[in-house]
């Protein structure tokens, strides 16, 4: 008590409070983390650039020393003893949240090419990534050996963001989001493997190390997989105690796992995550949802903590030996890795050429290498390999040059190749009534990608034998999650249930983005003159009356998709004039070939050289001979 009554007294004098510099510390990773996120997902560059660069700048402005920018504020806040247990446990998270994006259906087409880079390509990349280092940096060949095989795993965290990016076809791109997540706890494994033979020369244990590990991460991860699923469905952990419980239960696994065999919690959360992911006798994906933004918190606050640590000087001292390790990694490493692995596949010259230049590194190798480094220098078996400080900022020097190379060239590339579109313009139909029917046909008409999806099987084939592309299936099943979404980037709800088009815009949110799902109006809102009150789910469709009733109605009554050229000779004030108020704009698609969906939250107004896709009602006598002339 005696100690906080100056500090009272002070503040009554008008003396500021002294710096409270570690939680001010933590205040501002936090915030910049967020804003590098936001900034680029405005920018559309991958965030981990910005991250990165916040925690050089961070690390410069923060340090005492300009020769040790950021280790002394971090230490100051965390020590170094308490930082890299909660850096491997953040990791720990995010590979659980990852392994509940793996489902083993995708494995149908991508499981053997999966198996081939995991197994043939991280032996190539290791090998090649190893003599790289050694001959090109200078660092001592066990050293060389230890880094070449934490550079063996990819970045599911930037590789997920990039696809939803990209949206390359199903196949590729399940095949990257199982080698990035998987590839993960091996090369970790990898590396401790590594460590124990070459660096502490204990090579007779490596194989009892190795199956001691994988024992310890398939049979916890999968024993408390089962526990959790059982206790769910028998209703012993309440709703609100569902992500919380998982995520102390994984926590404490992975803890214990890596007490039982060092680097082993790493496959332990993997294997947990994937058996939860595809167990069908509860739901999880509400868990998947928190820990998705869990994970953003995690790398954003961890790329910057670590960032921070590193010297400016030790990335200038790698010189141009370490910029030619970079680009030789990129041009030479990862494409000779995936062509030997993918020889004699199904995959087209397209897919393994996208593959080949697709391998970002990550927060698993940025936490990896630093923990490595860290065991070496306290250890002092550093001092006799040449170049093992070196290992943290080359393996940062990997990460922010392939980000870069893979960030900005992804999507030129996967459009080059043909396999992807980086805005896709495609729309899913919920529903194939017959006027949803004519809507799609219009808009396939003008080269738009459709796909409807109906539960009603004489609505599915006679979308079939119009031509379009139709699956007879719920829009909420987990089948739909199998179909190929190549080219589709917006989902349309249009079935007759209200309730089913709010859930559908839901379940489509994650996949589409909220700004690109839409569903019709509701009956009841309508009716009850609610309908400016709320957003049921998704974005409302063209009007706030148009609902499923009232657009079948339109239809059963003659109404027709109108498609007509806007020019300066025809303007929208025109076509209004012609067809009258009554007239719904549909879709404008513009000269760029971006399609527009009209919705109620924003005006949609089509401009000269634009195409207007609306419903317009059938004429009347005294005005059908004006509104069929000429248009």
């Amino acid at each position: 008590m005696g100690r906080d009554r100056p500090c009272l007294e002070t503040r009554s004098h008008g003396v500021a409070p002294k710096l409270d510099k570690p939680s001010v510390f933590l205040s501002v990773v936090l915030g910049i983390g967020i804003a590098a996120q936001w900034l680029a997902w405005r920018l559309r560059l991958p965030s981990i650039l910005i991250l990165l660069a916040s925690g050089f700048c961070l690390g410069l402005y923060c340090g005492d020393s300009p020769d040790v920018p950021g280790a002394s504020i971090t230490d100051e806040v965390l020590t170094t003893r308490l930082l890299f247990p909660l850096v491997t446990m953040a990791v720990g998270v995010i590979m659980l949240e990852g392994g509940l994006t793996l489902r083993f259906h995708e494995l149908a087409a991508a499981g053997p090419t999966v198996l081939r880079l995991i197994s043939i390509g991280s032996l190539v990349t290791w090998g090649i990534t190893s003599l790289l280092a050694e001959y090109l940096v200078g660092l001592d060949r066990r050293v060389a050996v230890l880094l070449g095989a934490i550079l063996v795993v990819t970045g599911p965290t930037v590789i997920g963001p990039l696809l939803r990016h990209v949206r390359p076809n199903r196949r590729v791109s399940s095949i990257l989001k199982w080698e990035g997540i998987v590839i993960d706890p091996i090369g970790a494994v990898l590396a401790l493997l590594v460590f124990e033979s070459v660096v502490h020369g204990e090579s007779q244990h490596t194989i009892g190390l190795l199956l001691k590990i994988i024992a310890i991460g398939v049979i916890i991860g999968g024993a408390l997989a089962a526990a959790f699923v059982w206790l769910m469905q028998h209703y012993w952990i309440p709703d609100f105690l569902h992500n919380p419980a998982l995520l102390a239960a994984a926590m404490v696994a992975f803890t214990a796992s890596n007490q039982l065999a060092p680097e082993s919690g790493l496959l332990t959360v993997t294997v947990l995550g994937v058996a939860l992911a595809n167990q069908r006798r509860v739901d999880v994906r509400h868990m998947l949802e928190f820990k998705e933004n869990l994970r953003v918190l995690l790398i954003s606050g961890l790329f910057i903590l670590l960032a921070a640590r590193i010297r400016m000087s030790d990335l200038l001292q790698l010189g141009w030996g370490g910029v030619a390790f970079v680009l030789l990694l990129i041009l030479v490493v990862r494409p000779v890795s995936v062509y030997l692995a993918t020889l004699r596949t199904e995959l087209t010259w397209a897919e393994r050429t996208f593959l080949a230049f697709l391998a970002p590194r990550g927060i698993v190798a940025a936490a990896v290498s630093s923990v490595f480094a860290l065991e070496l220098a306290k250890s002092g078996e550093g001092t006799s390999l040449a170049g093992f400080q070196q290992i943290v900022p080359l393996t940062f020097l990997v990460i922010v040059g392939t980000v870069t190379c893979y960030g900005l060239g992804a999507v030129p590339l996967a459009r080059w190749l043909k396999i992807a579109s980086a805005n896709p313009q495609g729309i899913l139909f919920a529903g194939a009534a017959p006027w949803v029917r004519q809507i799609a046909g219009a808009l396939q008409a003008e080269g738009i990608a459709v796909m409807l999806v109906d539960t009603n099987y004489s609505n599915v084939s006679a979308a079939r034998q119009a031509g379009l592309e139709a699956t007879c299936m719920s829009i909420v099943s987990e089948s739909v999650e199998e179909m190929d979404f190549g080219g589709i980037g917006r989902l349309l709800a249009m079935t007759s249930n209200d309730d089913l088009n709010t859930l559908a815009t839901h379940e489509f949110t994650a996949e589409f983005g909220s700004a690109n799902v839409f569903q019709l109006a509701h009956r009841a809102a309508v009716s009850e003159k609610r309908t400016g009150e709320s957003r049921p789910g998704g974005r409302l469709l063209f009007d706030t009356t148009a609902t499923f009733t009232q657009l079948s109605q339109r239809f059963a009554a003659g109404a027709t998709i109108k498609v007509t050229s806007i020019t300066p000779e025809f303007t929208f004030e025109d076509f209004r004039l012609r067809y009258g108020s009554s007239a719904l704009v549909l879709f404008v698609y513009t000269e760029t070939r971006q399609l527009i969906v009209a919705a109620t939250d924003e005006t949609c107004r089509p401009s000269a050289g634009q195409l207007l896709i609306a419903l317009i009602d059938p004429p009347s006598e005294h005005a059908s001979s004006e509104a069929t002339a000429g248009v």
